[in-house]
């Protein structure tokens, strides 16, 4: 294998990324200033509101992270139900401030229906660090890039075969836009279907034992990893990430 690089419900309830949510302008926006947490801006766009925290659910969240551990200076979020963009924002990353003005950045794991679009349900630990008291912070975010220093990582579903196509991108440092098969070495390439639990599928499989996997992310990087199998619940990491 080679590649190339080109749910739960709230603590304190308030009263297809195929087609990015609207509020999010993936125009690669460097905008006025750094900010203070690794990473670029992706968006111009920031939301804000009141936002809540819960345990926290990285295998067992609606993003479908089964045995993945958000990478070292990462917290954890649920994301709002209104925006969740058929699933197109798992493992986008967001800067989130707090109203003394204390940052981090969190990686969206998981879903929260009730959650209107400024309002975040954070992992206790990513609460506490913007200053959260009493359940409740006031909280603005804005996307941006998740600044791994490892591998984009594809992952088979279980149940996975040669005539059953369902594949999950993670540790991406991009939101992912698309998955595309090719069983002619990359000669052609055949879409799949994003499912609202984070999986590109193809319900036929494409009847081979290999493929090669062309991912395409929310600015048009594309990243290709070559020879990928399909043994289910097998992971295939390519050999560097989106920039």
């Amino acid at each position: 294998m080679s590649s190339q690089v080109t749910r739960h419900s709230c603590t304190t309830p308030l009263s297809n990324f195929q087609d990015p949510p609207p509020f999010f302008s993936f125009t690669s926006v460097l905008l006025a200033g750094p900010a203070l947490v690794a990473g670029r801006y992706l968006s111009d766009e920031v939301a804000s509101g009141t936002s809540t925290h819960y345990g926290g659910n990285v295998s067992g969240g609606n993003c479908g992270f089964v045995s993945y551990t958000i990478p070292s200076g990462i917290y954890g979020t649920a994301f709002s139900g209104p925006n969740w963009g058929n699933a197109g924002v798992c493992g986008s990353c967001i800067e989130v401030t707090g109203l003394t003005g204390k940052k981090i950045k969190a990686m969206i794991v998981d879903k929260c229906n009730e959650c209107n679009k400024g309002h975040l349900d954070l992992f206790e630990n990513a609460f506490t660090a913007v200053g959260g008291t009493n359940g409740l912070v006031q909280t603005s975010w804005r996307l941006i890039s998740c600044d791994i220093t490892t591998p984009l990582v594809l992952r088979n579903k279980e149940g996975t075969s040669a005539y059953w196509f369902s594949m999950q991108v993670r540790n991406s440092n991009l939101p992912v836009k698309s998955l595309e098969v090719s069983t002619n070495s990359g000669k052609t390439w055949t879409g799949t279907t994003r499912r609202d639990y984070n999986f590109f599928e193809s319900p036929s499989g494409f009847q081979v034992d290999t493929v090669d996997v062309r991912i395409t992310s929310s600015t048009g990087s594309t990243i290709i990893v070559k020879n990928v199998g399909a043994k289910p619940s097998t992971e295939y990491p390519a050999s560097g990430n989106f920039a």
